[in-house]
């Protein structure tokens, strides 16, 4: 009978284990939905301080739970242009975008197509791009991602630095005018 009650509690704890080890960050879309309808439909739902992630193969599954990674079945090229595309559309949000500082530093030699893909991200992307040092981009998202939600669109392509970093913004609203009514508040406040 003893041996009975540790193999239930055994049996328990493996499903338990197994269980836990379920809710990761990753989410597995199913073979009906793409990767950018996934995207569509919750697009929607985000807002200023979230971030969208197109990431090169080996950037990391992260563990935070704030952190949702999926697979892109496109390249790296299309799916940045879908992505930003998708951005742009939204009346509710504009993206404010980071590319690693280390790109610009890497040398064909070193990574064969880098200087390629500067010169189409250029294009790609309307507006100021801001570069950050990769790490410090990194710990945008961790410190993001413990309040709001940040997803990873990861894709295949091998070029080191070369994920594409989308922090959205409102697009209704601008700094000016929330300066403008901090100071109204402010002054009401005295």
């Amino acid at each position: 009978m003893k041996n009975f009650k540790r193999i239930d509690y055994l049996l328990f704890l493996a499903v338990f284990v197994l269980a836990s080890c379920s809710g990761t960050n990753t989410n597995n879309i199913n073979n009906e939905v793409s990767w950018e309808n996934w995207l569509k439909s919750q697009i929607e739902l985000l807002g200023h301080r979230n971030w969208i992630v197109v990431a090169d193969a080996a950037y990391p599954l992260q563990s935070n739970s704030g952190i949702t990674t999926i697979l892109s079945t496109d390249d790296h090229i299309t799916t940045i242009k879908k992505v930003n595309a998708l951005i742009q559309q939204q009346k509710h949000i504009k993206p404010i975008t980071f590319l690693d500082q280390e790109l610009d530093f890497i040398s064909e030699e070193d990574a064969q197509g880098v200087t390629s893909f500067r010169t189409v991200i250029d294009t790609l992307i309307s507006g100021k791009i801001k570069k950050e040092i990769h790490e410090d981009i990194i710990y945008k998202l961790d410190k993001a991602s413990k309040l709001f939600n940040v997803l990873i669109i990861k894709t295949d392509y091998t070029i080191p630095y070369t994920s594409v970093f989308f922090q959205l913004d409102c697009k209704y609203w601008n700094p000016e005018a929330e300066n403008r009514l901090r100071t109204t508040l402010e002054m009401s406040n005295k």
